[in-house]
């Protein structure tokens, strides 16, 4: 089996309230971009991966890229609008030789080469998975006044992570399929759910996070601190 991975990173970053691509802001002197490829590259079985990006960000991106000497193609393709049109890109660029495709936020530097692993071992037995965590919080469904309408049965519900991972051919398909019917979903497993193809939880990890606010890039820069301190750097 051989996998190939999409890295979305074409977003603008306005949650950050950034003055640019949160994939580009440093932690520890590093672009978290960087930090995101270097995982993702002890993926096992990798073939290639592609970068989507915002034509605002190619040099910059270029540089990161040029700067880790991976032995691992790393291609780049601009996105698109939305971010589905941005992974459909990086669907096609993709290389036909890719069994596998694993669809990963370039804002989520923390996967663990652990949980990679269980992701790859999964997926030589099924068409689609996804990472995701039980949430800790009660959950509850309210109405456009604030009123709770209902609570959601906690067993039952995880917080879902990237990477997402599919068969090559069956995520093309969904999104093909999706773009006929002019269909966006809010990630990538939504759009083989339609094609009534099941999809599994694999366990993920609360350390996963996607640096989306300010907040987000405090944790960050404590979860490396504490990794260095781990590794003795």
């Amino acid at each position: 089996m051989q996998i190939g991975v999409i890295v979305v990173a074409a977003g603008r970053g306005r949650r950050m309230g950034a003055d640019r691509n949160k994939v580009l802001l440093p932690l520890r002197h590093k672009p978290i971009l960087m930090y995101t490829l270097e995982r993702l590259l002890k993926t096992p079985n990798l073939l290639e991966v592609v970068v989507v990006y915002h034509p605002d960000d190619q040099t910059e991106i270029e540089t990161i890229i040029r700067d880790m000497g991976s032995n691992i193609p790393i291609q780049l393709v601009s996105g698109g609008e939305e971010r589905q049109d941005s992974v459909y890109q990086g669907l096609k660029k993709l290389s036909a030789q890719c069994d596998v495709v694993f669809i990963h936020d370039g804002a989520r530097p923390f996967v663990s080469v652990e949980t990679l692993q269980r992701l790859s071992m999964r997926m030589e037995e099924i068409q689609g998975a996804v990472l995701g965590v039980p949430v800790k919080d009660t959950i509850k469904e309210v109405n456009k006044a604030g009123v709770i309408t209902g609570t959601l049965p906690r067993s039952s519900l995880y917080a879902i992570q990237t990477p997402q991972a599919f068969r090559r051919d069956l995520l093309l398909e969904a999104y093909e399929k999706a773009m006929e019917r002019g269909f966006y979903a809010t990630d990538d497993a939504a759009l083989v759910e339609q094609l009534g193809v099941p999809v599994e939880i694999v366990m993920g990890e609360y350390t996963n996070i996607k640096v989306t606010t300010p907040d987000d890039l405090w944790y960050a820069d404590r979860l490396i601190q504490q990794m260095q301190m781990r590794e003795g750097n």
